[in-house]
């Protein structure tokens, strides 16, 4: 079935034969022609959307190593057709197949077609953007609105959460950052994200999926992008944010957004986009199963509040060390029972202690009422 969204592999656009067996290239099962990868018990899949875009990441991406033992990952070439309606229905096949997307796609737009695949499957959805600003047409400027925004505005949108992670002020107008809290959404400004990078875990980890436009990413590093930027994350950083998101057991679907091969000097873009994609991997690789259905293996620690009218109830994991904290107040929505549970740190256990409690996590609460 998926034979008929994807083309196969061109043996122009990759050299196996120059590959070595440590390499990742020749660890992955691959569309070739004729031959479509058997998808049985496949953990994670590439998709290529722009052949141009796709192929120089794939280039890239081949030549790095896999010390992935036992890890199933398959590359299903680039997808025939760009059209939103005919990506979505490939992408929630994947889903339906319990295979988690990796898209290479030059098209920020691209990032409805992965949303609206999710929708197919899950009934609230946390979404995590890494760009430099926001990308929505607000209410009182809906001349400039954008193709995101029926993720916000949409009657069937099932958009619960959106986080926004390395906006930059300068490009930002003050009524985004207001609809932003007058949502209770999570905005961290690249300053704020740059100088806290490790407290970026918790944000990501609450996401079912992410989208990183790598207009993020400051111009030296990336040149390959149609409104290049002199500040921004660095490389190292965007992998970091990449691996964050691979070990989130909880998040179903990835995508790198914004290469322009064209504007790309000695492949250099392509070669961050293949970083990137590397360290999601590593980060899948590296997931601990323990994201919270239930209580379970979880240790429990209770603060009281003086300032509050009720408990504060944290749980750490005893598989990876990482915390959660309990939405302390009902929701007659079932379906949010999934996302009662919020990622947070040791600092914000801390801080609970010292009687003070973040921003992040008190507009969290706020989405429960």
């Amino acid at each position: 079935m998926l034979e008929n969204w994807f083309s196969p592999i061109s043996a122009d656009a990759v050299d196996l034969n120059a590959l070595g067996s440590d390499q990742l290239g020749t660890q992955i099962q691959l569309h070739e022609e004729g031959k479509m990868p058997d998808l049985k018990n496949m953990q994670l899949a590439l998709v290529g959307i722009g052949d141009k875009e796709a192929n120089a990441v794939r280039k890239a991406l081949y030549q790095l190593s896999f010390p992935f033992e036992g890890l199933r990952l398959a590359d299903l070439g680039n997808l025939r057709n760009k059209n939103p309606e005919f990506v979505i229905p490939a992408l929630t096949e994947l889903h339906n197949s319990g295979i988690l997307p990796i898209l290479l796609s030059s098209d920020s737009a691209n990032l409805m077609a992965q949303y609206k695949s999710a929708q197919n499957i899950l009934q609230f959805i946390n979404l995590v953007v890494v760009d430099e600003r926001m990308r929505i047409g607000l209410p009182a400027q809906k001349a400039v609105a954008d193709q995101w925004d029926d993720i916000f505005t949409g009657a069937t949108s099932k958009l619960f959460h959106f986080g926004l992670i390395g906006v930059q002020t300068h490009f930002t107008p003050p009524a985004a950052f207001h609809f932003l809290e007058e949502n209770n959404f999570d905005c961290i400004r690249l300053g704020n994200a740059r100088a806290n990078l490790n407290d970026l875990e918790a944000v990501i980890r609450d996401s079912d999926m992410m989208a990183f436009n790598i207009a993020a990413i400051k111009q030296a590093d990336a040149p390959g992008q149609k409104q290049p930027s002199p500040s921004g994350f660095t490389i190292e950083e965007a992998c970091q944010i990449c691996r964050y998101a691979g070990m989130s057991d909880k998040l179903a679907a990835f995508g790198v957004y914004g290469y322009a091969a064209a504007l790309d000097r000695k492949n250099q873009t392509a070669q961050a986009n293949a970083q990137m994609v590397w360290y999601f991997i590593d980060g899948f690789y590296n997931r601990k199963g323990d994201f919270p259905v239930s209580t379970d293996g979880l240790v429990e620690y209770i603060v009281d509040s003086k300032k509050l009218s009720y408990q504060l109830v944290f749980w750490k994991s005893q598989k990876s060390g990482r915390w959660w904290i309990q939405v302390p107040v009902k929701t007659r929505k079932k379906q949010l029972q999934r996302h009662r549970l919020i990622p947070c740190t040791y600092g914000d256990y801390k801080q609970a202690c010292q009687e003070e409690l973040p921003d992040r996590l008190i507009n969290a609460f706020k989405r429960f009422l």
